[in-house]
């Protein structure tokens, strides 16, 4: 790892995690090249914009849970492999119920050079801090659907207000958001623009490694549906 990156939890450590690509709960249904363990890697800029976000998140009740954040070029290249692969079913119901798994490229949902592989972008939701629940948001990370993009029809009033109230953090702290997937977001201001990184997310030598800090489902929450 560069030095221009660190483990986020290091640097803020009151953030949650749970590394989606680094676990078999994932859209290729295992865990992904370059993410040899559960952590969330950024740029050092990317971290001082999050820390501020938290925050923020926390003087209105709620906590930052991360996904994903920077993202080895060899992922995004085992994405394409995958994509090409003859359909199993094992995970379209939940990742992709109303496309093919070609059509997630296409549809922008899925990029053959993906702005996380520059280290300032993040995949994130809210929790409450009193119950320690998700956030409803109307569906899960990586539901490829139009119900994922922001401002889509077909999610309650809750789901509605607790999008904006992540955009509405993460813009206040120098993010820009994705319109099609309310937990994608990228720092204004990236250090690297123009590079696409591929060093893996891995454990550190000689060091003991901290467990994920997942939080629970949303008590009583649907399965994600298609829109």
């Amino acid at each position: 790892m560069t030095g221009d990156f660190a483990f986020v939890d290091e640097l803020v450590p009151r953030i949650r995690w749970d590394a989606k690509y680094a676990t078999w709960d994932n859209f290729t249904g295992k865990p992904v090249d370059g993410y040899l363990t559960n952590r969330i890697v950024g740029t050092r800029a990317l971290c001082a914009a999050l820390a501020q976000a938290e925050e923020r998140a926390e003087s209105l009740g709620f906590g930052l849970l991360l996904w994903d954040g920077y993202r080895p070029q060899r992922a995004v290249d085992c994405f394409l492999r995958w994509a090409r692969q003859p359909e199993d079913g094992r995970t379209k119901a939940r990742h992709y119920p109303n496309i093919a798994r070609t059509e997630m490229f296409d549809r922008g949902y899925v990029a053959a050079r993906s702005g996380h592989s520059r280290g300032s972008t993040v995949d994130l939701t809210l929790y409450h801090l009193t119950t320690g629940e998700l956030a409803a948001m109307g569906g899960g990370h990586d539901l490829m659907d139009a119900i994922s993009h922001h401002d889509a029809p077909g999610i309650t009033g809750a789901e509605a207000a607790n999008r904006r109230q992540l955009r509405s953090i993460m813009d206040a702290c120098g993010f820009d958001s994705y319109e099609c997937e309310w937990w994608h977001y990228t720092l204004r201001e990236e250090p690297h623009p123009d590079t696409y990184f591929d060093f893996p997310v891995a454990r550190p030598s000689g060091r003991a490694e901290p467990p994920a800090r997942p939080v629970p489902e949303p008590t009583g929450a649907a399965a994600p549906c298609g829109g």
